[in-house]
């Protein structure tokens, strides 16, 4: 692989207006498909499977008209101090308010008076009404949005408080402003590594060539394939992020090149064939991790890993191809290791004897240190990180309802308004579907349901059934005692389920619980489920690729263990933080609750891929030094000494594109940002820069062995380079035009 990859690297360089041609063209396709596309609603939400999702397909069969997995609204009214909301005033603004809601918008499928549902307080101060859409949440226009916000408003200046809860005005937080400052701490970042503002150029340039490629290839493709505006999300953070390590890291190399005095061309091809190999197995691993979300089997879900793969393939080849042509373009502009452009400072000759002796750096020096007290330093990171890891014991997970938004947001207030007038279970109420075309009474059944629904523990109310034409299928509210997202309510879930079977043995009827609260229940318990799955397959497909890269059995097992490692410190701080409270003001936490359900599987994701990015890049330069004849401890040494400062530009590049989200409102989206921070943080400075390297000089010689048979099995993809180490500069001239015309073809 890596010949080939030299070979391409040299053709990309000397080719280089071919090259940029085709980058240029696909980018004003994937434009201009994208400018032209059809207007793509955000993508449904089914979570296959679940009785939930069974329930909805029940009802959107037999009862169309409920619109049961609609987005619904909460309008919630609150009278001044000493009025009631009975009062004519306020009933008659109330009522002109309703009429409003249902007239605003075509997408709304009715709109109750609390004065006809009864759904006002005992002491007459609050009151709420229900407003039920025909689309879903995600699939709700910023139309019906506007109408609803507009109503509300118009509707507080009677006097009245007003405030809206429920899925209805949720919509996707904005992130343009947190990736501008990822992009601008990933640039200060490479103008410090490189010293030069073209090399650092580069790798930006590059990335966000690859994201626009690929996001708004997702735009394209978005209407046909049924991809909704959150596929893009993870594509973008995902591809801008490893589009810049990919870059940086050939980019890097092809400095050292020219600093061990090779020509540009030479130098190009050897950090293609070189750290291009690393980018192609370190792509592998993210497209694994990232493909394996369709384990879960959430459509949504797997929509969003297929999409990211595709960005993180497109990453690789811009890497391979377009960097190489860049280079040529730049010329003398990107300057040798250790030289600085003039503008940072550079630019003077060096000592001959400066030249011929690199100076020791501090990725040697604690690599040194490291080699000196691997036991110390791996006893210190296996404590640290066990101890952060502790908090995982007390790991609950859900998915946050409104009393997880901030105080500030109108669906807390609604939240809170619900609560303190009618109790927290009327923020989440059950809906229980019962099938009644096999029994013998319909009526009948649906009464004893009811009955045996009303006598279980956490039930402040049960609605009496609503019947459809039809006779054959029952619609009841279950009110629970306790907030949506308390374990008493999900247990409440669980025990309508169990009562179900004999229900069903005593009147034929069957019964299912779904609505927004026993939903978020299911994809908890499914993201639970396939996480154990999803975590065996991801790491058991990496680590047999591990071997062919590494060809050892032991460098592949201490990466999987210290992935392990770093994610569960990671998960461990995100539960200090968000459920225990700590540190929380520092972060924003304004309310503390169970950790969204799909952190632990999507941190095993995201987080894999970019640990074996660190792991294959710092540890193909120690094997590339341990098999050009190097000590495994000088080998360390010399990986560290190439690589060590290229990795931790490339992890706080990480670190500050996802930090940049813990400033967001949403406290899922601050979760997910302050989680993939933290394990990136762990993974990169903790378990790569000090247990790798300690593990690495305690195993020596044994850490690079492989059983024989093994290594004649496996094919040899030569990642270090071993095959252009006998290439001559002038032979390989010789053999160019042969390779042009190869390559072209390809």
């Amino acid at each position: 692989m890596a010949t080939f990859l030299y070979k391409l690297g040299r053709l990309a360089f000397r080719r280089r207006h071919f090259v940029a041609l085709i980058w240029v063209a696909l980018l004003t396709l994937a434009g201009v498909g994208a400018a032209s596309a059809p207007t793509a609603a955000s993508s449904s939400f089914s979570i296959p499977g679940t009785e939930a999702q069974k329930a909805f397909d029940l009802l959107e069969e037999r009862v169309p008209e409920a619109s049961a997995d609609g987005a619904s609204a909460r309008v919630v009214f609150k009278a001044p101090d000493g009025e009631k909301v009975t009062d004519p005033g306020n009933k008659s603004e109330i009522e002109k308010t309703v009429a409003a809601l249902k007239s605003g918008s075509s997408e709304v499928a009715r709109a109750d008076s609390p004065f006809r549902t009864k759904t006002v307080s005992k002491d007459g101060s609050t009151a709420y009404a229900s407003v039920s859409y025909k689309v879903t949440s995600m699939e709700l226009t910023d139309e019906s949005r506007d109408a609803l916000e507009k109503t509300t408003d118009q509707a507080r200046e009677s006097g009245l408080t007003v405030e809206v809860g429920g899925d209805a005005l949720q919509a996707m937080p904005e992130t343009g402003a947190t990736e501008i400052i990822g992009i601008a701490v990933a640039a200060v970042v490479l103008v410090i590594t490189f010293g030069s503002l073209i090399a650092a150029g580069l790798p930006l340039l590059t990335a966000l060539i690859g994201v626009g490629i690929g996001v708004s290839s997702i735009t394209a493709l978005a209407s046909a394939l049924d991809l909704g505006t959150t596929t893009s999300t993870l594509a973008m953070m995902i591809g801008l992020a490893v589009g810049i390590d990919y870059a940086l890291f050939i980019v890097s190399r092809y400095r050292g090149e020219l600093a061990d005095g090779r020509d540009r061309e030479d130098a190009a091809g050897r950090a293609v064939g070189t750290a291009g190999s690393a980018v192609v197995f370190a792509g592998l691993t993210v497209v694994i991790a990232l493909v394996g979300l369709a384990v879960v089997n959430i459509p949504m879900l797997t929509k969003m890993g297929f999409a990211a793969a595709g960005t993180v393939v497109i990453a690789v080849l811009i890497a391979l191809t377009l960097i190489p042509a860049l280079l040529g373009y730049a010329g003398k502009k990107v300057k040798p290791t250790g030289d600085k452009s003039k503008v940072l400072g550079g630019g003077g000759k060096k000592p001959a004897a400066e030249e011929k002796a690199p100076k020791d750096n501090l990725g040697t020096r604690w690599a040194r240190f490291v080699v000196r007290r691997p036991l110390t330093v791996l006893l210190v990171g296996v404590i640290g990180l066990g101890a952060a890891a502790l908090p995982v014991s007390s790991l609950e997970l859900g998915l946050p309802d409104d009393g997880a938004q901030p105080t500030s947001t109108t669906q807390r207030k609604a939240y809170d308004l619900v609560s303190d007038g009618f109790g927290p279970g009327f923020n989440g109420p059950l809906m229980t579907v019962a099938d009644l075309k096999g029994t013998d009474d319909p009526k009948a059944a649906a009464g004893e349901i009811t009955k045996t629904i009303s006598g279980l523990d956490d039930v402040l109310s049960v609605a009496p059934p609503m019947i459809n034409k039809a006779g054959d299928t029952a619609i009841i509210s279950v009110v629970p005692s306790s907030k949506p997202s308390g374990i008493e309510t999900e247990n409440l879930v669980h025990s309508i389920r169990d009562a179900g079977a004999e229900i069903k043995s005593d009147t034929g009827a069957s019964v299912m619980v779904t609505g927004t609260t026993a939903m978020n229940i299911d994809v908890s318990e499914k993201l639970n489920d396939a996480l154990l799955p999803y975590l065996a397959l991801v790491v058991g497909l990496a680590f047999l690729l591990l071997i062919v890269v590494f060809r050892s059995i032991l460098v592949p097992l201490k990466a999987a263990l210290g992935f392990l490692l770093s994610v569960l410190a990671a998960l461990g701080a995100v539960v200090a933080v968000f459920q225990w409270g700590w540190l929380g003001s520092l972060f924003g936490v304004e309310q503390t609750g169970p950790i969204m359900s799909m952190m632990p599987i999507f941190m095993v994701g995201v987080v894999f891929g970019l640990a074996m990015d660190y792991e294959v890049f710092l540890v193909t330069r120690m094997r590339e030094a341990y098999v050009h004849g190097e000590r495994p401890g000088q080998a360390i040494v010399t990986g560290f000494r190439h690589g060590a400062r290229v990795v931790s530009a490339a992890a706080v590049i990480m670190i500050a594109v996802f930090a940049g989200f813990i400033g967001s409102s949403e406290q899922m989206v601050k979760m997910i940002g302050f989680g993939l921070a933290i394990a990136v943080f762990f993974d990169a400075f903790i378990v790569r820069m000090a247990l790798v390297p300690a593990v690495l000089a305690l195993l020596g010689r044994k850490a690079w062995w492989l059983p024989k048979w093994l290594d004649r099995a496996l094919p040899n993809v030569d990642v270090e380079g071993e095959g252009l180490r006998d290439l001559d500069a002038s032979g390989t001239r010789d053999a160019d035009e042969d390779e042009d015309r190869e390559l072209a073809r390809v």
